[in-house]
């Protein structure tokens, strides 16, 4: 029989880095699961990936068991990781900080495209390319 979940819980923690202080703890002590045995677990699935923030969601059952999901790093952060910028222009997409080639936002889009509602790379690409507009990064043909 499968487990009731009882709380669902969507937090992005830098990955190989999980430690039970905050924001982790304070994010999973109110469920009642075993914190340092998330970011053991965590941590481990994690290692290969190290530098990158990833967006985790975590189910928590009624018998205070856990499952989770590791989720791609969001778009920006790839987007800031590839031209090297340190975050986005203050004014959006009426400032320029940074430009992305096509293939740099193929190569976003590829990593992305399991968690875009997408079907082909194309697609995801439209929507990084909207992401890097919106940060004030600039894709050329």
């Amino acid at each position: 029989m499968a487990k009731n979940v009882t709380k669902i819980i969507k937090i992005q923690i830098e990955a190989g880095k999980a430690t039970p202080a905050p924001p982790v703890g304070t994010a999973l002590g109110p469920a009642g699961i075993n914190i340092q045995e998330f970011c053991t677990k965590y941590n481990d699935m994690t290692r290969d990936k190290m530098g990158d923030i990833l967006p985790v969601e975590i189910s928590v059952y009624e018998d205070r068991t856990f499952d989770f999901v590791i989720k791609t790093p969001p778009a920006a952060s790839l987007i800031k990781k590839l031209t090297g910028i340190k975050k986005g222009a203050s004014k959006g997409a009426n400032e320029n900080v940074a430009t992305l080639t096509k293939d740099q936002l193929r190569q976003i889009a590829e990593i992305k495209l399991p968690d875009l509602n997408a079907y082909t790379v194309e697609e995801a690409m439209k929507i990084v390319a909207g992401t890097a507009k919106n940060m004030g990064v600039k894709v050329e043909d």
